[in-house]
């Protein structure tokens, strides 16, 4: 087991740091449920950063509870279009729904756990923010933070095993009084102190406490084993004809991407591609995959145009419509540079 030498002092410098500190945030303003509820599905793997235009369209098209609850799945899906990750937004209309069905809403982070969408991180940061429930917030911020504080030298093979040693230790620490804002502050330092790459100790308002700063190597914590990643090359077309663009859209019952709008892979068309006929060149991250996406503007063969007429997934949509569908963000931005 591990501790913090001195817990009181610990809880004190980091509260009157973040009344001092803490970034004005939208649904820090004026705080609610429903305002809660949308930043943390927002804020799932997602910076602050990009959510904050987000945050403020959806709270003007769905204000509350009710009207989330009420509206088509493809209107809340082309709403969170540009954030990524579409479960969430698909699991937040769920949440709104079943929310609007109860009688009495729970304010335990137990019972919020079983909701759609919701897990341990954020179930304690709904719960603790909103009704003050003492349940500490663990995320990589988090572990980041205590494994630096308590000068952590156990390796840990990912998140998940971190997970297991350090929420006893979060827990520990929590703020009984006010574990709403202890959380928040916790989050605010691993975001805007406690980085993982150059942490900026010298503002740490617990440096003191540190024993990673005492020893003067802060990024050698926390010790996580090197991720497996894996990587994974698509070849995409661009199929542009009298002003009618091909797409591809994901089928309904898909786990990923369900009914989202991108560019046809080469290989659905059965199109042979080279370096010739190769106009753009996209990297990107999803999960544990480092995406190459190739995306390129061969000629249709008769083969393609076979597969087009028999395909329930790919169809052609005027360009100028292109705003009525629902597009995955990184194709969007690449179909907007080639139509320039």
């Amino acid at each position: 087991m591990y501790r913090i030498k001195n817990k009181n002092a610990f809880i004190k410098n980091l509260n009157t740091w973040y009344q001092e500190s803490a970034r004005a945030l939208p649904w820090r303003e004026t705080p609610s449920l429903y305002k809660t509820v949308v930043s943390e599905f927002m804020l799932q793997q997602t910076q602050v950063s990009t959510v904050l235009p987000y945050f403020d369209r959806w709270l003007k098209r769905f204000p509350d509870f009710e009207t989330l609850a009420q509206a088509e799945e493809e209107h809340v899906v082309k709403h969170w279009e540009g954030l990524g990750y579409y479960t969430r937004a698909r699991n937040l209309h769920k949440l709104a729904k079943h929310l609007s069905s109860l009688e009495t809403i729970p304010t335990d982070a137990k019972s919020w756990q079983s909701f759609p969408g919701i897990g341990p991180y954020t179930s304690a940061a709904i719960t603790s923010i909103t009704f003050s429930t003492p349940e500490a917030v663990v995320d990589g911020n988090v572990i980041r933070i205590l494994a630096r504080l308590m000068g952590v030298e156990t390796t840990f093979k990912d998140n998940t095993s971190a997970f297991k040693v350090f929420k006893p230790e979060a827990q520990a620490l929590i703020n009984q009084e006010n574990p709403g804002d202890h959380n928040q502050a916790m989050m605010e330092l691993g975001a805007t102190v406690c980085h993982r790459q150059k942490p900026l100790c010298l503002l740490c308002p617990v440096n003191k406490l540190c024993k990673a700063y005492a020893q003067g190597k802060p990024e050698a914590y926390p010790k996580l084993a090197p991720r497996k990643t894996t990587q994974v090359t698509i070849d995409r077309v661009f199929i542009l004809e009298e002003d009618q663009l091909l797409l591809h859209r994901t089928p309904s019952k898909a786990k990923r991407l369900a009914n989202m709008c991108e560019l046809p892979k080469a290989e659905d068309l059965k199109i042979k591609v080279s370096e010739k006929t190769k106009r753009l060149s996209k990297k990107r991250g999803i999960s544990n995959q480092r995406i190459s996406e190739h995306i390129h503007t061969p000629k249709l063969n008769k083969t393609a145009q076979s597969r087009i007429k028999e395909s329930d997934e790919l169809f052609w949509t005027h360009k100028n419509d292109l705003n009525t569908l629902t597009l995955s963000g990184p194709h969007k931005r690449w179909i907007l540079e080639l139509l320039g």
